[in-house]
């Protein structure tokens, strides 16, 4: 695996996974338990391992979920996921984006906020820090009095390594170096 590239304060959601949590037989050694409680709730099993899920697999659909919750508990079934979910994010422990046309993907509230990059060739989800689009969302405030809420956005476009495998694949179409424009090669022929 390639390391995580960086675009402001962002990091590749596939990358290296930052746990907040450590499973120690049954004792949870976060602050979910408590954030559940000081709101009424108990961390039942079943929320338990959702948010583990969801810790873990970082950017990840309910059915990818139930998957990874059923490896330990097989019973669970894709109505609970999505009942644990729908509660998790009205107390903000996790939030939803939709990256594509597809379920929408959940993480941890918790972690920064961030816009998500994401490739239209390969799928890649890069994590972007918000800052990076501080310029625009203030342009958004004083144009149209619109506050944004940048946890659910996404922004389509290609990653590095696709853009640079579309443009070597272009130059080698063109009969080009990679990164020379096709028209300044042929600009001293007749």
């Amino acid at each position: 695996m390639s390391p995580p590239r960086s675009v402001g304060e962002g990091r590749r959601a596939s990358g290296p996974l930052r746990r907040r949590t450590a499973y120690t037989g049954g004792v949870v050694t976060t602050d979910w338990q408590t954030d559940l409680r000081r709101r009424g709730y108990r961390l039942t099993p079943q929320r338990q391992l959702v948010l583990e899920a969801v810790d873990k697999l970082e950017h990840a659909t309910p059915d990818d979920i139930l998957n990874e919750v059923r490896r330990t508990a097989g019973s669970v079934n894709i109505s609970t996921v999505y009942r644990t979910l729908e509660l998790l994010e009205e107390l903000g422990l996790v939030s939803h984006a939709h990256l594509g046309h597809g379920a929408p993907t959940y993480h941890l509230a918790a972690r920064h906020h961030h816009l998500h990059l994401v490739c239209r060739d390969c799928g890649e989800v890069i994590e972007a820090d918000a800052s990076v689009a501080t310029d625009f969302t203030e342009q958004l405030r004083q144009t149209f009095g619109f506050d944004t809420d940048l946890k659910h956005f996404a922004i389509y476009g290609r990653c590095g390594d696709c853009t640079a495998a579309a443009e070597a694949a272009d130059s080698a179409k063109s009969g080009s170096s990679p990164g020379q424009h096709p028209t300044e090669e042929s600009a001293g022929r007749p």
